[in-house]
């Protein structure tokens, strides 16, 4: 198996470049949907949200393929893509004024102590449903061809995905898996979050004529079809087991922080994806909607590696699997050894939990602090 192998920057156009639907989330805070007058909205998307956090809080340079739709809605968002520093790569859809397409709305409060935090979706008419094979230049985005057919210079240091956009139509897998191939021939590292939604694959495959279990099935077929050009991939032990179909170990796991059952299924990972150099995800206890325990694992080139465990006084929780993944990449992407970037992960995706939003408000400096065991006491 070869090691894990990042392009050098020098030369390159973004560090990061990552494919996925942009979202507006509505956001009632505490209070239940059926009595809130007020939301905020965030602008999200699980693949745009790793972008926007290595470009706002670790300034690296990052750029997302997505749909655009030109109406208010969709110039919320292209300004705060703007804001972010993130490079956008734009399929433009027109508003017919009346029924799209639409940019999706994300419907997730945050809950409270014991009362857990809601989420549902509107994803009727997403222009991002719309995009398929042939939406993007590859070559010009991510230099995979130079004149005439010959290698080009790569622009793109590492491509990133994942299942949330591949599960919202048959031609957005197809897209995906356009794009790694493209970015596999460029020299990219190319990264996938699981992130495996049983509700959205059911959803899509039932416009298929499919039943729920043939809806699973398809996502794991898909899925692992996509796997296939990955090499660093994100996700939990549910996600291996229902994305990809791989079957639980008979590990005893002595509680949500003991990644022993985790670490159990790499074996299964690399035996049917040898393509795979590093599996990594977080681990949390919930213990109330506001209290949680917090570490983070990471198997590379053959080596396991956990973070410390954490109590968290959680404010917002969405986005922090996210967070986790944009400090990841980021300590790789810079060199950090194993062990720290790790930790830079874990470090972030806890520090975004403590803000409102899918995506990040934390400094890298209190990032490297946290990662380095430092704790709330005020900074003077």
């Amino acid at each position: 198996m070869a090691a894990l192998s990042i392009p050098a920057g020098a030369g390159t156009a973004h560090d990061l470049l990552a494919l996925g639907a942009l979202v507006t989330r509505l956001d009632p805070g505490i209070i239940p949907f059926a009595e809130a007058s007020e939301y905020l909205l965030h602008v999200s998307g699980g693949e745009y949200n790793v972008a926007s956090n290595l470009s706002s809080c670790f300034r690296l340079r990052t750029a997302i393929a997505s749909a655009m739709v030109d109406y208010p809605i969709g110039r919320k968002v292209e300004m705060a893509v703007q804001k972010a520093g993130v490079t956008p790569y734009f399929q433009r859809f027109k508003h017919d004024g009346v029924r799209g397409p639409n940019i999706a709305t994300v419907w997730s409060d945050r809950g409270q102590g014991a009362r857990g935090p809601v989420v549902f979706y509107n994803r009727s008419n997403e222009a991002a449903q719309r995009l398929k094979p042939g939406s993007f230049d590859w070559n010009a985005i991510l230099g995979a061809q130079g004149v005439q057919g010959t290698p080009g210079a790569p622009k793109v240091r590492w491509f990133h995905s994942g299942g949330i956009f591949c599960s919202l139509s048959p031609t957005t897998s197809e897209l995906v898996i356009e794009a790694m191939q493209a970015a596999k021939k460029a020299g990219a590292v190319v990264s996938f979050d699981l992130n495996y939604r049983a509700k959205l694959w059911a959803i899509a495959a039932a416009e298929q004529g499919l039943s729920a279990e043939q809806a699973s099935e398809k996502a794991a077929q898909t899925l692992r079809k996509i796997t296939s050009y990955v090499d660093v991939l994100v996700g939990n032990e549910e996600d291996l087991q229902k994305g990809l179909g791989l079957k639980g170990q008979d590990v005893e796991a002595k509680g949500k922080l003991d990644p022993s059952a985790f670490f159990g299924m790499i074996e299964s990972v690399v035996k049917d994806f040898p393509n795979i150099k590093a599996v990594a995800t977080t681990l949390r206890e919930v213990h109330s909607t506001n209290r949680h325990s917090w570490s983070a694992v990471l198997w590379l080139d053959g080596k396991s590696y956990q973070a410390p465990a954490a109590e968290l006084d959680v404010y917002d929780r969405v986005g922090g699997g996210d967070g986790f993944a944009a400090g990841l990449f980021y300590g790789l992407l810079s060199g950090k050894d194993p062990e720290e970037s790790l930790r830079l992960g874990w470090a972030h995706g806890a520090l975004l939990t403590t803000t409102p939003g899918d995506t990040s408000m934390a400094s890298l400096d209190q990032v490297e602090a946290f990662a380095r065991g430092g704790s709330a006491r005020i900074q003077r």
